[in-house]
């Protein structure tokens, strides 16, 4: 049976965003009918002479908010900047190579105002419904990226990943989300939360798919994920914080993965980590992001701070009460942890644990700021370790009664052999 054109499927995309009773006025906030179509014609003339630009070519493709692209303000998810940001004078890089890829970007999806929580709500734009519940919410700071996938509104979805902001949603809806080594993907023109720990990754429907969009952005050239073996691998199940405090839901399911793992035959090894309580020390001093957040928003604070999410305001206020020397320590202190956790690591192929300890709240629930905060808090806790030591790490789906994330998490630099480790852990659990 012939596969449907990259016009047909564009216009199915197109058809999904602007159904009525679907969420796509909540997940996209800029629709490029136009120019989708005019990539997808140009792919479809491609593959008629039995060219290709590469595995994205044809593809669609959606974009979080805060990537620029040229003529047009880059809102991040803002009132703010949609009412004051100039237009963008270029697309940023990654938009640059998704399009000399063939992919057709067919929408700007929705996100937390300034990518500061991993919940997924916004009072500006609406919050998108979860795709398993639609009165959940889907997970943030790329709140409308997987909705966008799930849906059908796209093939892969473009998100940043600062604590967990591509992770989350993905284990969140049921999909898989990948966090690339910090510096493989160019963050130019994307507008920043934290330029120290600010990365780019996808989101989509499988491994294979993340992996061909990472290679595009990352300007690497692509080549199929060769089948491995999980036979011998070493497994780091890390005892004590990262455990802690799972939900009803996360629980069971975690704990059934872990069995199939040992079953398909990976060494899974208990890993007692103190470098995590270092971590945590580090935090009580405010962190990283926050400080970087203020540095960004200060000046808008001051001019229009009610116009922002109060929920993300707290956040950056925060991090405007660190002065510059307890700053300046977290930063030296951070290098010598992100070294230590690397030695630490050599030992092992990955760490696994579950993405984030609850499920999805409910959009209801987190209207209660105390509530908000404390979910909050819940879904970043594991995914944000990633960020701040230096790792790679991707979101796997478990089977639940509702999305479940299976994080697995590698040294810098060892983003091919995750995604390939990946790739078998996932056809194990499909098994």
């Amino acid at each position: 049976m012939p596969q449907p054109s990259c016009r047909d499927r564009v216009e199915q995309a197109l058809a999904r965003i602007a159904d009525p009773k679907g969420e796509g006025t909540r997940v996209c906030l800029t629709v490029y009918r136009d120019s989708a179509r005019a990539a997808a014609a140009a792919a479809d003339a491609r593959a008629a002479r039995g060219r290709s630009l590469g595995p994205l070519d044809g593809a669609i493709v959606s974009i979080k908010d805060l990537f620029d692209v040229a003529g047009e303000p880059t809102r991040a998810g803002s009132k703010i900047l949609a009412e004051e940001a100039a237009p963008a004078s270029a697309d940023a890089v990654i938009v640059q190579r998704l399009r000399q890829a063939g992919a057709a970007i067919v929408a700007k999806t929705n996100m937390t105002e300034f990518a500061f929580s991993g919940i997924g709500a916004n009072p500006h734009f609406g919050t998108p419904g979860n795709p398993r519940d639609r009165a959940r919410v889907p997970g943030g700071s790329s709140a409308g990226a997987p909705v966008a996938v799930a849906d059908g509104m796209c093939d892969i979805a473009i998100g940043t990943d600062t604590g967990g902001s591509v992770r989350i949603p993905a284990a969140l809806c049921g999909l898989v989300g990948f966090k690339p080594s910090r510096q493989r993907v160019p963050t130019a023109g994307a507008f920043p939360l934290s330029k120290t720990l600010d990365s780019i990754g996808p989101i989509a429907g499988s491994v294979a798919d993340c992996a061909k969009a990472d290679a595009i952005m990352a300007g690497e050239e692509f080549a199929p994920l060769e089948p491995l073996t999980l036979a011998g691998l070493r497994f780091g199940l890390p005892e004590g914080l990262l455990l802690d405090r799972l939900d009803d839901i996360v629980a069971p399911a975690f704990k059934a993965a872990i069995a199939r793992l040992d079953g398909g035959g990976a060494h899974i090894s208990p890993e007692q980590l103190p470098l995590l309580d270092d971590w945590v020390a580090v935090n009580e001093k405010g962190g990283v992001i926050p400080p970087e957040a203020c540095a960004v928003h200060r000046d808008r604070l001051r001019r229009r701070g009610s116009d922002v999410d109060p929920n993300v305001r707290i956040r950056i206020e925060r991090g405007c009460a660190v002065n510059e020397a307890d700053f300046a320590e977290t930063l030296r202190e951070r290098g010598r942890l992100v070294a230590a956790m690397d030695g630490r690591l050599a030992g092992l192929d990955l760490l696994v644990m579950p993405t984030a300890t609850i499920v999805a709240p409910t959009i209801a629930e987190v209207d209660d700021p105390k509530v908000f905060a404390v979910r909050n808090a819940a879904l970043l806790r594991n995914t944000s370790l990633v960020n701040f030591f230096d790792l790679c790490a991707i979101s796997l789906p478990l089977p639940a009664s509702l999305p479940v994330g299976l994080m697995l998490v590698a040294r810098n630099g060892q983003d091919r052999r995750l995604l390939r480790i990946a790739d078998a852990v996932m056809r194990l659990l499909a098994a």
